[in-house]
């Protein structure tokens, strides 16, 4: 795989083929020549891997399919895996605040978080966004 454009789905084998450092690195290059300058880059690249690592898992987990149902509400594949990928960073940030004690990644909270996604709420802050 030579280049990364989120608005096409990489073939899963040939994603997950490459090792995470590959994927990171196609994923700041996108950006880069689509003078997309988030602001933190890399952070920004490392949740584009995750949700594709998860969209390639295919049936494993309900990313695949939430990506397509907010595509079908209205969104392209790039804000679907934005939108994805702030559920996915809401609960990192969870995990965070805990005080101490032993918590683990709840993936039915996630999943559950994923089936609520509503896509009209990300064409909304879009349109909001200053041209």
């Amino acid at each position: 795989m030579k280049r990364y454009d989120p608005s096409r789905s990489p073939d899963p084998e040939e994603w997950l083929a490459l090792d995470e450092g590959e994927r990171q690195m196609l994923v700041e290059a996108y950006h880069r020549r689509a003078r997309i300058r988030p602001p933190n880059r890399r952070l920004h690249a490392v949740f584009h891997v995750i949700v594709e690592n998860q969209i390639a898992l295919g049936d494993e987990l309900p990313v695949r399919d939430t990506v397509r149902r907010l595509m079908a509400e209205g969104l392209d594949r790039h804000e679907a895996i934005h939108a994805v990928g702030m559920v996915l960073s809401e609960h990192i940030v969870d995990l965070m605040h805990v005080d101490g004690s032993d918590t683990e990644w709840n993936q039915d909270a996630y999943d559950a978080a994923l089936a609520r996604l509503p896509a009209e709420s990300w064409l909304r802050s879009s349109e909001d966004e200053p041209s």
